[in-house]
């Protein structure tokens, strides 16, 4: 199963580090980074599935961080978890691109609820490509209305393709999609999976972007 990565930006240690034991208690995988610059390292080399950032950390703060990731085309979901309480903060936070605001102390079942929430939402908005229909909920893919036999990681690989349709896709990020970090993989093996979908996906274009990686083109 892969797990859904979140990218936690936390300067109080001990905060940070027990957000980070309960949402790995709920089956999340987390990157804990202590200040904005680590964190805007981080997404270079890891997609990460949503964001939870505290906004007055060292060196880059989360709002900050966030409007740089919104230039750069990053949508990924995001809530900022905060001591603040002035509204007008509030309002800039929104505007800074976030989807959600929490001010702290927060109720930790109210936040994995609206990270389920946000979660959800992202992935209802990507389940159809031209006459491409994803069921998440079954993780089953239909074409013209007939069923694609796909493997768990050919469905994965699918389900990034199309998420983000019209955009490069690259091998590093199938590579943390799909494999565990302990896992070696090579480009042969993407290549295989990728293969194996092109031959499942008729009209759909799927696009070598040669030495970075994929694109789907409806």
């Amino acid at each position: 199963m892969t797990l859904n990565k979140v990218l936690l930006l936390e300067d109080d240690p001990l905060f940070g580090e027990s957000l980070q034991d309960l949402l790995e208690e709920a089956c999340y995988e987390v990157t804990l980074c202590r200040n904005g610059q680590e964190a805007l390292d981080a997404t270079f080399h890891t997609k990460f599935d949503i964001y939870l950032l505290d906004i007055n950390v060292p060196l880059i703060d989360g709002m900050s961080l966030l409007q740089e990731l919104r230039h750069s085309d990053d949508r990924t979901p995001a809530i900022f978890l905060t001591s603040h309480s002035d509204k007008a903060v509030m309002v800039k936070g929104f505007q800074s691109g976030a989807d959600d605001y929490m001010k702290k102390p927060f109720d930790t079942d109210e936040l994995l609820l609206r990270m389920k929430a946000l979660l959800m939402r992202t992935l209802s908005e990507c389940d159809e490509c031209g006459a491409l229909r994803l069921d998440h909920q079954q993780k089953r893919a239909f074409y013209n209305g007939e069923e694609i036999n796909l493997s768990v990681k050919e469905y994965a690989l699918l389900c990034l393709l199309v998420r983000h349709v019209g955009k490069v896709v690259t091998k590093e990020m199938i590579t943390d999609a799909l494999w565990s970090a302990s896992e070696n993989v090579s480009n042969g093996a993407i290549r295989v999976y990728i293969n194996r979908l092109k031959k499942e996906l008729g009209t759909l274009l799927i696009e070598n972007i040669r030495g970075v990686g994929y694109r789907l083109v409806s």
